[in-house]
C-alpha cells in the first residue's frame, strides 16, 4: 500500500520537472535551438500543425536555425507562424529555405527572462508540494480506513518528503543552470 502511494507520487513529481525543464527549454538564451520553436503550429491546409510536422528544424550556427519546409507551399504559412510566436524573431527566406538569426539579449530582456523562468520553476515546485500533499492524504485516508498503522503513515509521509526535497532540488538545479545561460551571454 505505502509502495504504491510512494511509486505513483514519485512518477507524478518526475513529471512534472520533466513538464518545467520543457517549459525552460522554450526560454532563448540567445543560442541557437530547435526545440525554442517546438511550440509554434503552423495552419497545414486548414488544420494546426507543430512545425516539427512540417518542416526540418536545423542549427546552421550558433545564432542561426534553419527551417526546411517539406513543401514549398509551406515556406509563406511557416514564416507567418514564427513571426506571430512570442519569441520576437523575424525569419528570412532563401529559396526554399527560411533562416532564423536569433538576435542578442539585452541585459533588461535578461533579467525578465530570469524572472520568468524563475517564475516557472516556482509553478513546478507547487506541483511536486500538491502531489505531495495527494500522496499525503491518502496515507490519511488509508489510515482512517485501517489499512495501515500510525507508525506507517509517519513513515510513509517522511518519505515523501525525502522524495519531494529530492525533486524540489533538481528543479533548483535547473533553474540555477538556466539562470547562469541567461546572465552569461
Amino acid at each position: 500500500m505505502i509502495d504504491d502511494i510512494l511509486k505513483d507520487a514519485t512518477t507524478r513529481m518526475g513529471k512534472s520537472v520533466e513538464a518545467f525543464q520543457k517549459e525552460l527549454a522554450k526560454v532563448r538564451t540567445g543560442r541557437a535551438h530547435p526545440s525554442l520553436l517546438e511550440h509554434i503550429v503552423v495552419s497545414y491546409y486548414d488544420v494546426d500543425t507543430p512545425l516539427n510536422q512540417v518542416a526540418t528544424v536545423n542549427i546552421e550556427d550558433a545564432r542561426t536555425l534553419v527551417i526546411m519546409p517539406w513543401e514549398s507551399a509551406m515556406i509563406g504559412p511557416v514564416e507567418k507562424a514564427i513571426m506571430k510566436s512570442d519569441l520576437g524573431l523575424n525569419p528570412v527566406t532563401a529559396g526554399n529555405v527560411i533562416r532564423v538569426p536569433m538576435p542578442p539579449l539585452t541585459e533588461e530582456r535578461r533579467r525578465d527572462l530570469v524572472k520568468v523562468v524563475r517564475n516557472e520553476a516556482e509553478n513546478g515546485k507547487i506541483a511536486v508540494r500538491n502531489i505531495r500533499r495527494d500522496a499525503n492524504s491518502e496515507f490519511k485516508e488509508a489510515l482512517k480506513e485501517k489499512m495501515i498503522t500510525e507508525d506507517e503513515d509517519r513513515i510513509g509521509e517522511t518519505r515523501v518528503q525525502k522524495i519531494t526535497d529530492e525533486h524540489t532540488k533538481k528543479i533548483d538545479g535547473y533553474l540555477e543552470t538556466k539562470e547562469s545561460d541567461l546572465m552569461s551571454m
